[in-house]
């Protein structure tokens, strides 16, 4: 079932529409971040979504009654966006006939959205990492320092780690934006999304109509290179096309693009057998992808046979698999291409991410002993709930608790950081035995979520 939440829409009123596995997935990590000021880069591809997990952002965090300002850095020429970021003063440039507020201030308290943050100007890219560090900034002909409150998130569909190899984004800012960084995955990675939101399109424009099995199953099949807004266009003229009374919405009203989306694979020596896997069409890159998994799954992983059937040399093949990411003895198989992350963490952020644990623990303060539960821990600390008020303003504690399938105990040794009225505490680690195992546990219940963690190099 579809998780619908209209209250998160474009500006052309699109809703956030959360079915696969990958979306859930996303809109999980959403509820994560977004109760925290720290500033998100969202990346992915054109039309795939990011303004609306921007969006979502906002409308979960403590800010959502507060300003929420959308800006498109790509809309406005170099010499323009320095000034309507952080304003400028009456008589500041000809033009300037009053003195205007920046989006930086109409935006304070709540949140700014920088939409294609790849196209700023190295210039402003550096006032940028001075605001995003606190600093009180000018607006452009001023002499008064200007101080805001800003949560920052910014999006692009370009790889900003290319950008700073060629000189052409800032290595700081990027580690700055990208403490937290959320990916949208493409369309075509998202198939149950495909169908919620081909439904969702189709009852804007004829509530009575419905796609056929056949069609569905061709829109499912497409490779979607222009993601949610090429879909909606797709589905909108369909719906245009078809006949007032149409109830059914076939395969003959797609685009020639999307109904040859499914073929069979072809093999070494002719067509494939019928029944053989029907892959998408569209985008090349994502098709030969796809043919050499198939391949290498067909031959369980012999990649001299696989490279045979694909009419390749083994050399050529060698080098596909780096660049698809798909090295290591079991390339062909399922489970051994695992998916690319939704989320990267600094090394910061993720010594600071509390996995959820939820198991009886056993604190001892001053002597005396109390069966509490945990409910979240990280290598800096733990939340429990169940202690009594009477031991409130405690210096030292001891806690140990198991892992959840694990049989090592894990014993800690800390300071009551807080504890509120209904006797839920936090607890900071001053050491931990087996710290090891924690950590071990900690990494692997951040990567279920969704995320990995990545060294930050300035």
């Amino acid at each position: 079932m579809a998780v619908l939440t209209p209250d998160i829409t474009l500006a052309d009123g699109v809703p956030a529409i959360f079915k696969s596995e990958a979306s859930l997935k996303l809109l999980s990590m959403i509820h994560r971040v977004a109760p925290h000021p720290t500033a998100v880069l969202i990346t992915g591809e054109t039309g795939s979504g990011k303004e609306l997990v921007a969006r979502a952002i906002h409308s979960f965090s403590l800010r959502n009654d507060k300003p929420w300002i959308d800006v498109n850095c790509a809309a406005f020429p170099e010499h323009l966006i320095e000034s309507e970021l952080f304003g400028y003063e009456k008589g500041a440039f000809s033009g300037a006939d009053n003195t205007k507020k920046g989006f930086f201030e109409l935006a304070d308290g709540g949140s700014l959205f920088l939409d294609e943050v790849g196209e700023l100007d190295t210039r402003v890219q550096v006032k940028l990492l001075r605001v995003l560090d606190g600093v009180s900034y000018f607006r452009l002909g001023g002499n008064k320092k200007i101080q805001v409150n800003v949560r920052l998130i910014a999006a692009t569909n370009r790889d900003l780690e290319q950008e700073v190899a060629a000189g052409r984004f800032r290595r700081d800012l990027f580690h700055r934006l990208g403490q937290i960084q959320l990916r949208v995955p493409p369309l075509r990675d998202r198939a149950e999304d495909i169908e919620a939101l081909a439904a969702f399109f189709l009852n804007k424009q004829n509530m009575s109509a419905q796609f056929s099995p056949e069609a569905m199953k061709m829109l499912k099949s497409y490779s979607w290179p222009g993601n949610v807004r090429e879909l909606r266009n797709v589905v909108i003229n369909a719906a245009v096309m078809s006949d007032l009374d149409t109830t059914v919405i076939g395969p003959d009203l797609l685009p020639p693009e999307v109904k040859g989306s499914v073929y069979k694979i072809p093999i070494a020596g002719g067509v494939a057998p019928s029944g053989a896997e029907e892959v998408p069409s569209g985008d090349l890159d994502e098709m030969e992808r796809r043919m050499i998994k198939q391949a290498l799954t067909r031959h369980g992983g012999d990649q001299g046979k696989a490279a045979d059937q694909l009419g390749i040399s083994r050399r050529t093949l060698s080098r596909k698999l780096k660049a698809y990411s798909m090295e290591g003895p079991e390339a062909g198989s399922e489970s051994a291409e695992s998916p690319r992350p939704l989320g990267k963490l600094s090394l910061e952020q993720k010594n600071c991410f509390r996995a959820v644990l939820e198991v009886p623990a056993l604190i001892e303060i001053e002597g005396q002993k109390f069966e509490v539960q945990a409910l979240n821990v990280s290598m800096g600390g733990i939340g429990v709930s169940g202690l009594p008020m009477k031991i409130y303003g405690a210096a030292d504690v001891k806690i140990q608790f198991h892992l959840p399938n694990r049989d090592i105990i894990i014993k800690a040794l800390g300071k009551m950081g807080w504890i509120d009225a209904a006797g839920r505490a936090g607890i900071k680690f001053a050491s931990i035995e087996n710290s090891d195992t924690l950590e071990d546990w900690i990494e692997g219940q951040l990567r279920k979520e969704g995320w990995v963690a990545t060294p930050v190099t300035v």
